[in-house]
């Protein structure tokens, strides 16, 4: 299935425009490629335009951190626990900054990860939940 079925499917699932859900999917996408690079890329290489559509909306880039309180305590935590935590924060933080309420986050979180179960591999997709539990939380699953 083509990513931008996943793109439409959050815009119509979370009532945004469709520019705002490319970037609520690419956001999420990166938060897996960092979260869980290993499987995220044999998830990615089952999924097209997946990994570029995650580069698009790179959470670690230097101008995703937008440098406040949540930034500055993922810069603390450094190392790869501090990327992995940063990740989410800085993705979630993205999210948020794009004028998403907790409700469209979640709903573009959830929605990102039942389209790669249903178009890549349901185990592949528990293992990531499973490797990173924060997902869980911020996403409603």
């Amino acid at each position: 299935m083509p990513i931008q079925d996943l793109v439409d499917t959050i815009a119509t699932q979370a009532n945004l425009d469709p520019q705002v859900a490319e970037k609520a999917a690419g956001t999420v996408l990166s938060l897996l490629q960092h979260e869980a690079p290993e499987q995220a890329a044999m998830l990615f290489g089952k999924i097209p335009g997946a990994t570029e559509l995650a580069q698009s909306f790179d959470v670690m880039a230097s101008g995703a951190q937008s440098g406040g309180f949540l930034s500055s305590v993922s810069n603390m935590l450094g190392g790869a626990a501090g990327e992995k935590v940063g990740a989410l924060i800085n993705g979630v933080n993205a999210l948020r900054e794009s004028g998403l309420t907790v409700d469209q986050i979640r709903e573009a979180g959830a929605a990102v990860l039942a389209h790669a179960k249903e178009s890549a591999d349901p185990k592949l997709v528990d293992q990531i939940l499973d490797s990173v539990p924060g997902l869980r939380g911020h996403f409603g699953l």
